[in-house]
């Protein structure tokens, strides 16, 4: 049997979790380890770091690159959002709206071609509108769905150059909804 670097009453870090404790147990390569809370949970041997100056020798890690690993554990900080342009933040987007719902009335006696149809040319009418009037951006809300609609709406928007779309943002539309972009400077054909 292999002798253990760790020893019960050490004070050890957890590699991928965020937090520390005490080693109470050792029972071949499964270490259980009393959080500061008073919980006692099992690690794997390999998923733990002493904690008391003397860090682990292994062939993974030297004494150094476990140092870096405890400092980047501890100095990790969330990720801060991108600061928001004034002029981007209070951009008017303009929506359209594509579900069957909200182009008819009615869809007594429609199938479901029909409905398709309607939702790209809407979409198509909206799109050559939208680079009449020099609107650069415009969301078409479509839907989950089976996807048939959006991946329609892609093919569209692809045959056009001055055109670039991409999912639209999640927090506000969730998955449903696709973002376009025109650039101006290009000439409609």
């Amino acid at each position: 049997m292999k002798k253990s670097r760790f020893k019960v009453g050490d004070r050890v870090s957890v590699l991928d979790e965020d937090f520390s404790g005490k080693i109470v147990r050792i029972h071949n390569d499964i270490v259980t380890v009393e959080t500061e809370d008073g919980f006692e949970l099992e690690f794997s041997i390999n998923t733990l770091i002493k904690i008391d100056g003397r860090a682990f020798e292994s062939e993974i890690f030297t004494s150094k690159s476990t140092q870096q690993v405890i400092a980047e554990k501890e100095g990790f900080k969330k990720r801060q959002p991108k600061p928001v342009k004034p002029k981007e933040r209070n951009q008017a987007v303009f929506e359209v709206d594509l579900h069957i719902h909200e182009l008819t009335k009615s869809t007594k006696g429609m199938t479901k071609h029909d409905m398709l149809n309607l939702q790209l040319d809407t979409a198509k009418r909206q799109l050559e509108f939208a680079i009449q009037k020099r609107i650069q951006k415009l969301v078409f809300i479509h839907g989950i769905g089976d996807g048939v609609l959006k991946l329609e709406l892609q093919y569209l928007f692809d045959r056009y150059e001055n055109v670039k779309h991409y999912d639209a943002n999640y927090q506000k539309y969730g998955l449903g909804a696709t973002e376009v972009y025109i650039y101006q400077n290009v000439k409609p054909n």
